[in-house]
C-alpha cells in the first residue's frame, strides 16, 4: 500500500498527488512513468512522473479525470493509500548534450512536459517553454514553467488568457526569427503533436513526441501500447514513451486511440453514480 502525501487540485479536472515510494523517488527520471492501481479489484493506469522529491521519497503524479479509475483515484484523499504504485518504467528522456531547446506542452500534457523542461534547465541548457490550454480555467504549471525556462509563452485556443491561438504559431515564429534549437521536445494530444512536428520538419529540426497510448503491463507483454514508428511496431512501455517525431504514424495512434472512448466515458458515468449513490 501507498500512502497519498498530499494532494491538490490544480483545475476543475486536473488533480496533483504525491505519493509516498522512496525507491521510485530515488531512481526516477524525467521522461519515465509508472503504473497504478487504485484498489485491489482495480485496471492499472500509466501516468508519467511529474517530479520527485528524494528527501521525502514522494513521487509527484498529475492526472485528468477521465475515467472510472482516475474517478476513483481523485476521491481519495491526503493521508489515504492507494493499492499498487510501480516504476520507474519506460525510458528516460534523452536531454545530454542539448545546448536549446524548445519544450511544447499542451493540456494535461504540460504535467509530462514540465519535468523535462526542469531537468534541462538543471543542466544548463537553453529552455524556450510553450504551453497552451483551452481556456484560462484549465491552465497549469504556469509558475513552475517560469521558473524553470528562458523564455516562456503561454496560449489560449480563446483568447482568455495570455496569446490567443496554437502553440505552433510562436514555434514557427521563433524558428523563422533565427532561433537555433538542437530539439524540440513536444508532449499533449496527438492532433498537437502531429502539428508540432508539421511545423519543424521542413527546418529539419529534431522532434522528439511523447506518446501515451492504452498501456496494461509496462512492460511490453500485452501489446496494447503499440505503435507504427518508421515502419516497425514499436511499444511505448519499453521502447518509449519518447519517439521520434518524424517517425511515428499519428494517423495510426489516433484511430487506435480512439477506440476505447465510449468504453471510458461510460465506465466513468457508472463510477460518478455510484458515488452518487453512496451520497444518497
Amino acid at each position: 500500500m501507498y500512502k497519498i502525501y498530499s494532494k491538490k487540485v490544480l483545475n476543475p479536472t486536473v488533480t496533483q498527488m504525491e505519493i509516498e515510494a522512496p525507491h521510485i523517488a530515488n531512481k526516477a527520471k524525467a521522461g519515465q512513468f509508472i503504473i497504478l492501481r487504485v484498489n485491489e479489484s482495480g485496471e492499472r493506469i500509466p501516468l508519467t512522473v511529474a517530479g520527485c522529491n528524494k528527501e521525502s521519497g514522494t513521487v509527484k503524479i498529475i492526472f485528468q479525470v477521465v475515467g472510472a479509475s482516475t474517478e476513483l483515484l481523485n476521491h481519495k484523499e491526503e493521508g489515504e493509500y492507494i493499492q499498487d504504485f510501480v516504476g520507474p518504467l519506460g525510458v528516460p528522456t534523452h536531454i545530454e548534450g542539448l545546448k536549446k531547446v524548445a519544450v511544447v506542452g499542451g493540456g494535461v500534457g504540460c504535467a509530462i512536459a514540465l519535468p523535462v523542461a526542469q531537468a534541462l534547465h538543471n543542466q544548463g541548457t537553453e529552455v524556450h517553454s510553450i504551453v497552451g490550454f483551452r481556456n484560462k480555467d484549465l491552465v497549469i504549471l504556469e509558475d513552475d514553467f517560469k521558473a524553470c525556462s528562458d523564455k516562456m509563452i503561454l496560449m489560449t485556443d480563446d483568447g482568455s488568457y495570455g496569446e490567443k491561438g496554437v502553440v505552433t504559431a510562436p514555434l514557427k515564429e521563433l524558428i523563422e526569427n533565427g532561433e537555433n534549437y538542437d530539439m524540440v521536445i513536444t508532449i499533449g494530444p496527438l492532433i498537437m503533436m502531429k502539428f508540432v512536428v508539421a511545423t519543424t520538419k521542413p527546418f529539419n529540426i529534431p522532434t522528439t513526441v511523447s506518446m501515451n497510448p492504452i498501456m496494461i503491463d509496462g512492460t511490453g507483454m500485452c501489446g496494447g501500447c503499440r505503435l507504427t514508428v518508421d515502419g516497425e511496431t514499436k511499444f511505448a512501455c519499453v521502447d518509449g514513451p519518447d519517439f521520434d517525431g518524424f517517425k511515428v504514424d499519428f494517423d495510426e495512434a489516433m484511430k487506435r486511440g480512439a477506440y476505447y472512448k465510449n468504453f471510458e466515458r461510460k465506465a466513468h458515468e457508472d463510477t460518478c453514480n455510484l458515488f452518487k449513490k453512496e451520497v444518497e
